[in-house]
């Protein structure tokens, strides 16, 4: 029977999940079960994604890259896929009528990891984080709201900038796996070889207004939704916080974390927050 086929597939994405990022999953457990399952499947699909550009170095990543990507159109068109994460995707996006374009924007950014390194301009960098990230906070926007196309368009913007918001500060996180194994640079104007206090100020100055943009659309989000997004934009803005609070020198040579027992203490605090409405 195909549903078992479905009930696999779904799992499969859980289980991509849960292993991949704990922050994340933690956030996802916390929204209302009813939409949990759609927001694993499409966090499966764009983490094998990455995962092809970022981390098969011993493998044809291209090849792989295409395969991935026919069979994602394949899946899409077919609504089905031997392959058990874009199955479940494929059931996700047609559910919720969720725009191919978001799709293909971000299929275009992950192919972009495969030779570009440098963003030069601010036009470019802009293109790839839309891709990369705006686009996956749409396509969760398209689940919590139900598919619903008003209060999509009205939530929109701050889904994108908590995206955006998200993205940078992953960058800034991994600026040294980034820059000195993927010998990648994305924040334009900005030379990571001699990354300075003024430097570190002007990426942190930037996400801090995409957070704040992002932060007023979260109080707008549907009940099932919101605190879990409430707990995903506590973790980031704790991680901002430890990186403003960290050397620029030191960003470069380790990856900063949010312990396990503070992501639990974060956990309390914003629950007391959430049901205080102090959001």
């Amino acid at each position: 029977m195909k549903a078992r086929f479905d009930t696999v597939s779904y799992l499969c994405s859980k289980l991509v999940t849960n292993i991949y990022s704990t922050s994340f999953s933690l956030a996802t457990r916390l929204l209302y079960k009813s939409i949990r399952k759609d927001i694993y499947n499409i966090y499966g699909f764009v983490r094998f994604a990455d995962e092809i550009v970022d981390s098969f170095h011993d493998y044809d990543k291209e090849s792989l890259f295409n395969k991935f990507s026919h069979d994602l159109e394949l899946a899409l068109q077919d609504r089905i896929s031997l392959n058990p994460i874009l199955n479940s995707f494929q059931h996700t996006f047609h559910k919720y009528a969720i725009d191919k374009e978001f799709v293909n924007a971000f299929m275009r950014s992950m192919r972009l990891d495969l030779y570009k390194t440098t963003y030069l301009t601010e036009e470019d960098f802009k293109a790839y984080i839309y891709g990369s990230a705006d686009v996956v906070g749409l396509m969760c926007l398209k689940v919590f709201v139900k598919g619903d196309q008003q209060r999509f368009d009205d939530l929109k913007d701050a889904a994108m900038a908590l995206g955006s918001a998200f993205q940078k500060v992953n960058f800034l996180r991994d600026l040294k796996t980034d820059h000195d194994v993927l010998n990648r640079s994305y924040f334009p104007n900005i030379d990571l070889n001699n990354l300075n206090e003024i430097s570190k100020r002007q990426i942190i100055d930037d996400i801090e207004r995409d957070f704040e943009i992002g932060r007023t659309g979260i109080k707008k989000l549907p009940i099932e939704a919101k605190f879990g997004v409430f707990m995903a934009y506590r973790y980031y803005k704790q991680l901002l916080k430890k990186l403003k609070k960290t050397p620029a020198l030191q960003i470069k040579q380790t990856r900063i974390r949010v312990s396990n027992p503070k992501k639990i203490e974060l956990l309390m605090r914003s629950y007391v927050k959430y049901q205080l409405n102090l959001m």
